[in-house]
């Protein structure tokens, strides 16, 4: 069974760090593209950092220089490393797995809450 697994997330002030784990189980992890979105309230869900299996990154404009997305094969586990937060950052943070190889199975996490708040 496939699990997706996300923690980290919390209440930090403007200006603050986060880093957000997803650990992956139930799948061959070095065969996904591995991607972080965000959902916040009355908002669509949107693509906020993507690493492809072969560590190529790719991320949304709103957080380029502040955000970094990095994987560690070994222990089956993407990360969003996320500096100097804004509050409009606050949102539900989910990881989605996409397979590289056919069939195009793709996985989504439960979500994990990040509040930007003074």
């Amino acid at each position: 069974q496939v699990q997706l697994v996300e923690s980290g997330g919390g209440l930090v002030q403007p200006g603050g760090s986060l880093r957000l784990s997803c650990a992956a189980s139930g799948v061959r992890f070095s065969i996904y593209n591995m991607d972080w979105y965000r959902q916040a309230p009355g908002k669509q869900r949107e693509l906020v950092a993507a690493i492809n299996n072969g560590g190529r990154t790719s991320y949304t404009d709103s957080v380029k220089g502040r955000f970094t997305i990095s994987r560690d094969n070994a222990k089956n586990t993407v990360y969003l490393q996320m500096n100097s937060l804004k509050p409009e950052d606050t949102a539900v943070y989910y990881c989605h797995a996409r397979r590289v190889v056919p069939p195009p199975n793709d996985y989504w996490g439960q979500g994990t809450q990040v509040t930007v708040s003074s």
